[in-house]
């Protein structure tokens, strides 16, 4: 992988642990490569030949580690007598955080958790650090994961609900606890939910599939011939959420019938494709289509009513990933490879889904690193390129038809704040009750503040999709933001 051996490495007495290994290496590559584990770790478990529980083992260490990194993190800075944490080398710190998730999370027996990562240590990196790392890592284990958590409470000056607290126990960095919270009195839900909202984030999703060509009992049928267990979605009736298992040894996925998809994302194509339109319904377009889950979500249903979609995505890698997703509809499925802002097509689709790229924070539990990766910056930069998507998209939309702006954020600035702007320079567009319609889709029922919809992975079991619907009206259907300064 990404970190080097030293030149005179040796094997120790004994042999590094197979599953730690893997765990650590798939960790290393994360930081230093920018890889995300939910697509590297199945093929280094793989490569390494984990038998069922190993592998089971690995899973959890490895996304327990990513999840709680902060948490770790602020117990390491009590055991390295002053040393900061920012000072500490990098697989060092990795092999403490992996350390301190078996010590207080999985409660692995500390002579074990001890001695396989001081292994590691020894193994890949030297003597030095192998005993730092087994210093540490005792300071850790004398201490319960109350104590710890008392001890950052403390920290924090006592205050349970200081951002600081919460950012360091739960895990999350400081200016998304902040986000979060802005989000949740934004969408008429008390603050004081932030805490369970940050503990969902930090719970396992199950993997969950989408039935798009097949039915829900031949897909369940076909997960059990695979000898893997599934159970009923808990917020669209198209999910079956697996409870172990490969998705990739099912064959409806493997043929394209099925697809590994959010519940969240499944009910935002399906809310927009079921939306009431006042115009021919022949031709939809998902302008930023890539990797693929809505739009082949979106053929599924367009083919049962003789309806065109077009996919535009500006990077060609991602189309590739589109035309995958969407090879069995490929005969009503048309590609444009280019950048949504300079799509140059006037009053052309009935219905136009711009999933917006975004911070991805309303994710974080299926990609826990990318936490760590994103900056409250990034949600500003990105605001103008989500503003500008949605004008293309309204400028191609037909009058009568309508729009879904879509985020796998809450954070308003990508979301409520980009709405709001478009409807102040194009007033002559109109809100529909994106609750209402979408809870026509859904198994529960569904609210939202000033016509908007916001997911919540604790509430709703599903990535923090955000959704609002807005119809270009027959008449006035061009209105545009000339006479309003954007």
């Amino acid at each position: 992988m990404s970190h080097q051996r030293p030149k005179n490495w040796r094997p120790g007495r004994s042999a590094s642990n197979p599953a730690r290994l893997v765990v650590f290496d798939v960790l290393m590559a994360v930081e230093t490569d920018q890889a995300y584990a939910n697509l590297i770790l199945p093929r280094e478990i793989r490569h390494a030949r984990l038998n069922k529980s190993d592998a089971a083992f690995a899973t959890n260490l490895c996304y327990g580690t990513l999840r709680l990194q902060g948490r770790w993190d602020a117990i390491i800075a009590h055991c390295t007598s002053g040393r900061p944490v920012t000072e500490i080398d990098l697989p060092v710190l990795v092999l403490l955080r992996m350390g301190a998730h078996q010590l207080l999370e999985l409660q692995t027996p500390p002579h074990a958790a001890i001695h396989e990562t001081v292994t590691i240590a020894r193994n890949e990196l030297s003597s030095g650090p192998a005993g730092f790392i087994n210093a540490v890592l005792r300071r850790i284990s004398e201490r319960s994961m109350d104590e710890w958590k008392k001890q950052l409470l403390a920290d924090a000056g006592g205050d349970a609900k200081s951002v600081q607290f919460l950012s360091s126990w739960h895990s999350h960095p400081a200016w998304i606890v902040r986000a979060l919270t802005q989000a949740l009195h934004a969408h008429g839900r008390p603050t004081s939910d932030i805490e369970q909202l940050l503990a969902a984030d930090n719970e396992p999703a199950h993997v969950a599939l989408v039935a798009r060509d097949i039915s829900l009992h031949d897909l369940r049928t076909d997960i059990k011939r695979g000898k893997m267990g599934s159970q009923p979605g808990y917020l669209v009736d198209s999910a079956v959420l697996l409870t172990g298992g490969d998705p990739g040894r099912v064959f409806a996925v493997q043929d394209g019938l099925a697809g590994v998809q959010d519940e969240g994302s499944q009910l935002v194509a399906r809310t927009l494709a079921n939306a009431p339109i006042d115009t021919k319904d022949d031709l939809w377009l998902d302008l930023c289509a890539g990797p693929g889950g809505k739009t082949a979500t979106l053929a599924a249903i367009a083919a049962d009513r003789n309806v065109t979609v077009r996919a535009n995505e500006i990077h060609e890698h991602r189309l590739d990933l589109v035309a995958d997703a969407v090879y069995p509809w490929a005969d009503l499925v048309q590609l444009r490879l280019g950048d949504g802002r300079k799509l140059d097509e006037q009053n052309t689709y009935s219905r136009v889904l711009i999933d917006a790229p975004c911070t991805g924070i309303g994710a974080l539990r299926r990609r826990p690193e990318s936490r760590w990766r994103k900056q409250a910056g990034d949600a500003l930069d990105l605001a103008q390129l989500q503003y500008e998507l949605l004008v293309a998209g309204w400028e191609a939309l037909k009058p009568g038809g309508v729009l879904a702006y879509s985020t796998c954020s809450p954070y308003v600035v990508e979301t409520s704040d980009v709405v709001e702007r478009f409807m102040d320079a194009y007033p002559h567009a109109q809100r529909l009750d994106t609750p209402r319609i979408a809870t026509q889709e859904s198994l529960m029922e569904l609210s939202g503040v000033n016509g908007e919809l916001q997911l919540w992975p604790d509430l709703h079991v599903s990535d923090a999709m955000f959704l609002a619907l807005i119809q270009k009206p027959r008449e006035n259907g061009s209105s545009s933001a000339s006479d309003t300064g954007e």
